[in-house]
């Protein structure tokens, strides 16, 4: 099935859900966020290395995406917090058994590696 999105052409659905989760952050974002609702500033402490500016453009892109949703609450300092949608929550299944097939792998390269 083609796809139109965002200004672009995909040539199968495979190829427009991996350009919507692809990226050295939006995975490990949507994955801490599977444990329930987080903060801007918590999400920022458990990726460590991320800049704000990076940060802050991965959930704006996630959440363009519909995969998270914010919600600012009137208050000062500001209050943001970021929490997964139904579609956002429909990709921690793969996720699971990516971490899983990740333990697998890693077991196998570890042995390998002792040798």
């Amino acid at each position: 099935m083609k796809i139109k999105y965002d200004g672009k052409a995909y040539a199968c659905s495979f190829e427009f859900a991996l350009d919507i989760v692809s990226g050295k952050w939006k995975g490990l974002i949507l994955w801490h966020l599977s444990f329930g609702t987080l903060r801007y500033s918590e999400i920022r402490r458990n990726l460590g290395k991320i800049t704000e500016k990076m940060l802050t453009q991965t959930l704006r892109e996630l959440e363009k995406h519909r995969l998270i949703t914010r919600k600012i609450y009137p208050v000062v300092p500001p209050k943001v917090e970021y929490t997964l949608t139904e579609d956002g929550e429909k990709l921690i299944p793969i996720f699971k058994q990516m971490q899983a097939w990740g333990d697998e792998l890693g077991s196998k390269i570890a042995v390998l590696n002792e040798s």
